[in-house]
C-alpha cells in the first residue's frame, strides 16, 4: 500500500519547535524568519525532509507560509485549507491569517517591528515574491537579511533522510520524442531568442526534457535536481551521485553531462558574459543572485519546457487514454464495491481507501497513488482537501454522501478523478445540489471555443446552475495534469483568477465543479479531458477547439434529477455512459459487469 494514514502534523508539533526556532534565531541575531511551505525546487508535495512548515507549524497543506517573530507569529493558508490549519495548528501560538488575501507581505507590514532583522532562506522564495516581502519590511521600517544556512536545518535533530532515489529513463514508447529531439528543439528556441542557454530548476521539466523519472517526491515520479541546457542542445545535469547508475548515463548520451549537485554554484559562476534564461515563477532568488554575481545577463522569461510539456503530443495522449481505460475498471469496480458492501454503514473511510487502492494495484500497473486520496464521508467531504487519517476516520453513515476523490500513476498516464454517491438515501437538497454540480460540468465538456480562448473564461460554465441558485465553490473548476508527472501542472488552468495561457491542443485538464455545504457532505465531479484540434462546425465560420474526455466511469444516478437536465445535457451523459460501458464493460465480469451495466444504461 502506498497510502498510510498517520497524521505528520498537528499542534504538538509547533508547540514543541517554536520555542527552539526563537532561540536559533536569537543566536543568530534575527529577530524573526519567514518559513513558506516552498522547498528549493518549488515543489508543491514536499519531501518530508524538506517540509520545514509542517515541522514549524504542523500544517502539512500543499500550500501555505509562517512568519515567526519574537513575541508572536502567523500562519498563512488559502480558501482549501481553512479548516485543517485550524486543526493542526495551535491557535494560541500561531495567528490564523489568509495566503492570498494580503499574505506574509499585509503581515509584515503591520506586525513588524521597527528596527527587526527578519530572516529568509533565498533558496525558498521566488525573487518576484521576495521582491513583494521586502518592500513591505521597508514599510514597516524592518530589515530582510539573507541566511545562508537555514537555521530550522541546524536544529531539526530527527530530520527524515534526504530522498536519494535512483533516476530511471523513461522509455519513448511513452514519451513519444527522443531527449535529443527535445534538447534540439528547445536549444534551437533560446538561440532565436538570443540566449546562450537556460538554467531549468523544475523538477518536471528535468524528467520531461531528458526522459527520466524519478522517486524523490512522493506520489509524483521526480528526481530533484537541476540542469543547464545550452543553445547547442547540449546540456549538464545536475544530480546527486547516488541517484546514477552507469546505465543512465548511456541513456542519456554523450551530449549530456552528468555532474554531482555540488558543481551547479561553480557552472553558474562561470556563466559571467553569457546571455542566460531563468524561469522567476519556478526559480528561488538563490540563481538569479548567483548569476548576478557572476555577471551573466539575465532573460527573465517562461522555463522553455513548460509549454511543451503541458502540449502532449499523439504518443502521449494516447498513453493517457490507455492509462484512463485501465484505472476506469478499477474504479468501477471500486464503485460497485461501494454500491453494495459500502452501503452498510459500518464501512469506515480508510477501508475505503484501501479498497480503492487495492482494485488499482490489481491491474499490475500501478507505479504509485496520483496524490493521497481525499475519501470524506458525511461532513469530511465538505473539507476540499481532506485527507482521512486513524484520528478522523469516519464512517460512511446511511444517508450520507461520500465523496472520494483519487488517481493513480501509470508508466503511460495520470489520473485524477472524483466521484459522489449516496450511502443509502439521498436528500432532495442533496440530489438538487449533485445535479446542479452535474450541469456545469457537463456545460464545460461539450463547450467549444475558439483558438486564443483561456481556462480563466470558461470558468463560468462549470458555475451558472450553482449560481442560478446562490451557491458556489472556493477552488478552482480545472488543474492541468502530467503524463506519468505532476497531477497538478501549469501554466494553464480553468479558474476565476485570471489566467493568460491559452489552452491548446493536447493539454490535459481537470474538470471539477463541486458544492459543499459545512458540517453536512461535499459533492465533486471530476473528469480529466484534454483540448482537441480545432474542427469546423456545420454552419459555422471559424473552427473551434472543444475537449476529449478521458476519464471513464459512471456517474451516481441516483443522485440524477433526470427533470433539471436539457435535452442535451441528457444527451451527452447518456453517451458518455455508453461510452464508459463500451471501454469499460469488457475488463469486468460477474456482478461487478451486470451492476455497470445497469449503472450505464441511457437516463
Amino acid at each position: 500500500m502506498f497510502q498510510t494514514y498517520d497524521d505528520p502534523g498537528g499542534p504538538a508539533l509547533g508547540r514543541k519547535h517554536l520555542p527552539r526556532l526563537r532561540k536559533a534565531l536569537k543566536a543568530a541575531g534575527l529577530d524573526g524568519f519567514i518559513v513558506p511551505h516552498e522547498d528549493e525546487w518549488q515543489n508543491e508535495y514536499v519531501p518530508p525532509a524538506y517540509d520545514r512548515l509542517a515541522w514549524t507549524t504542523g500544517f502539512t497543506g500543499s500550500a501555505g507560509a509562517a512568519v515567526v517573530l519574537a513575541d508572536e507569529a502567523a500562519v498563512f493558508v488559502d480558501g482549501r485549507y481553512t479548516l485543517q490549519v485550524r486543526a493542526q495548528v495551535d491557535g494560541a501560538l500561531f495567528a490564523y491569517r489568509d495566503l492570498v488575501d494580503g499574505g506574509v507581505p499585509a503581515y509584515l507590514r503591520e506586525r513588524a517591528p521597527k528596527g527587526a532583522k527578519i530572516g529568509y532562506d533565498p533558496k525558498l522564495h521566488s525573487p518576484d515574491s521576495l521582491d513583494r516581502i521586502r518592500a513591505a519590511a521597508d514599510a514597516a521600517g524592518a530589515e530582510l537579511v539573507p541566511v545562508t544556512q537555514n537555521p530550522i536545518d541546524t536544529i531539526w535533530d530527527d530530520r527524515p533522510p534526504i530522498p536519494m532515489a535512483k533516476v530511471e529513463p523513461h522509455a519513448e514508447t511513452y514519451s513519444g520524442e527522443s531527449a535529443a529531439s527535445k534538447r534540439q528543439r528547445l536549444g534551437e528556441g533560446l538561440s532565436k531568442e538570443g540566449a546562450d542557454a537556460v538554467v531549468l530548476t523544475s523538477p518536471a521539466s528535468l524528467a520531461w526534457l531528458f526522459n527520466i523519472r524519478g522517486g524523490d517526491v512522493a506520489r509524483t515520479p521526480l528526481p530533484l535536481g537541476e540542469a543547464l541546457l545550452r543553445a547547442d542542445g547540449t546540456a549538464d545535469l545536475f544530480i546527486a551521485d547516488e541517484k546514477v547508475s552507469p546505465e543512465l548515463k548511456q541513456w542519456l548520451g554523450n551530449q549530456v553531462a552528468v555532474k554531482p549537485s555540488n558543481e551547479l554554484q561553480p557552472t553558474l559562476a562561470a556563466l559571467g558574459g553569457k546571455k542566460v534564461k531563468l524561469d522567476p515563477s519556478s526559480a528561488s532568488a538563490w540563481y538569479f543572485e548567483e548569476l548576478k554575481s557572476a555577471g551573466a545577463e539575465i532573460v527573465r522569461g517562461q522555463d522553455p519546457v513548460v509549454l511543451p510539456r503541458a502540449c502532449k503530443n499523439a504518443a502521449e495522449v494516447e498513453g493517457s487514454r490507455q492509462a484512463h481505460i485501465r484505472d476506469g475498471a478499477a474504479v468501477s469496480r471500486y464503485l460497485h464495491w461501494l454500491a453494495t458492501d459500502g452501503q452498510t454503514g459500518k464501512v469506515q473511510e480508510i477501508e475505503a481507501c484501501e479498497r480503492l487502492e487495492a482494485f488499482r494495484a490489481d491491474t499490475g500497473a500501478l507505479k504509485d497513488l496520483s496524490f493521497d486520496s481525499i475519501s470524506g464521508a458525511g461532513p469530511n467531504g465538505a473539507i476540499v482537501h481532506y485527507r482521512v487519517t486513524k484520528k478522523t476516520n469516519r464512517k460512511l453513515g446511511r444517508g450520507s454522501l461520500f465523496l472520494i476523490d483519487s488517481g493513480g500513476q501509470y508508466l503511460d498516464g495520470t489520473t485524477d478523478i472524483t466521484r459522489t454517491v449516496a450511502i443509502g438515501r439521498p436528500t432532495k437538497e442533496m440530489k438538487d445540489r449533485f445535479t446542479r454540480v452535474l450541469k456545469g460540468h457537463i456545460a464545460l465538456a461539450r463547450v467549444r471555443f475558439p483558438k486564443g480562448t483561456t481556462g480563466h473564461q470558461l470558468d463560468a460554465l462549470a458555475r451558472m446552475s450553482l449560481w442560478e441558485a446562490g451557491l458556489d465553490y472556493d477552488h478552482g473548476t480545472g488543474h492541468g495534469v502530467g503524463v506519468y508527472l505532476g497531477v497538478h501542472e501549469g501554466p494553464h488552468r480553468i479558474a476565476k483568477f485570471v489566467n493568460t495561457q491559452p489552452l491548446e491542443p493536447g493539454m490535459i485538464v481537470s474538470n471539477e465543479p463541486g458544492y459543499y455545504k459545512t458540517g453536512a457532505y461535499g459533492i465533486r465531479i471530476e473528469n480529466l479531458q484534454v483540448v482537441t484540434p480545432a474542427a469546423d462546425i456545420d454552419g459555422g465560420e471559424r473552427p473551434m477547439l472543444g475537449f476529449e474526455t478521458l476519464t471513464l466511469a459512471p456517474i451516481a444516478r441516483e443522485l440524477i434529477v433526470k427533470q433539471m437536465l436539457t435535452k442535451e445535457e441528457l444527451a451527452w451523459l447518456n453517451a458518455y455512459h455508453a461510452t464508459v460501458w463500451e471501454k469499460i464493460g469488457p475488463q469486468l465480469d460477474g456482478e461487478a459487469k451486470a451492476w455497470l451495466e445497469a449503472a450505464t444504461k441511457p437516463l
